[in-house]
């Protein structure tokens, strides 16, 4: 049974760091790819990252480029997504999501094609 479960938010000061962690049961990261996407109140869901899973390679959003980081443990089950640096308009509910492909990641970002998501976990960036 596919299932994803997110955890790591919380509240964080503008310029500081949260790991978010994305643990999967039911299928192995090497056929699934993992996107990371965020809607924040009143906003539409934006497609933040994602880690291919025939090798790992991460995508980003420009507006988080250089400042986050997508990694996987395979051993674990889980994704990583450390956020640095964080900004005003980063705050909202993150979600994790999976697709079954091998090669493709970045088309995902803009919502379309997901088969499974997660709950999503609340991010709040305030001093």
């Amino acid at each position: 049974q596919v299932q994803l479960v997110e955890s790591g938010g919380g509240l964080v000061q503008p310029g500081g760091s949260l790991r978010l962690s994305c643990t999967v049961f039911g299928f192995t990261l090497d056929d699934y790819a993992i996107p990371w996407f965020r809607q924040a109140p009143g906003k539409g869901r934006e497609g933040v990252s994602c880690i291919r899973s025939r090798d790992g390679y991460p995508y980003y959003a420009d507006s988080v480029k250089g400042r986050f980081t997508i990694s996987r443990d395979n051993a674990k089950n889980t994704v990583y997504l450390e956020m640095t640096n964080l900004k005003p308009e980063d705050p909202g509910v993150y979600y994790c999501a999976a697709q079954r492909s091998r090669y493709n990641c970045q088309r995902y970002l803009n919502g379309g094609g997901v088969d499974y998501w997660g709950k999503g976990t609340l991010v709040t960036v305030s001093s």
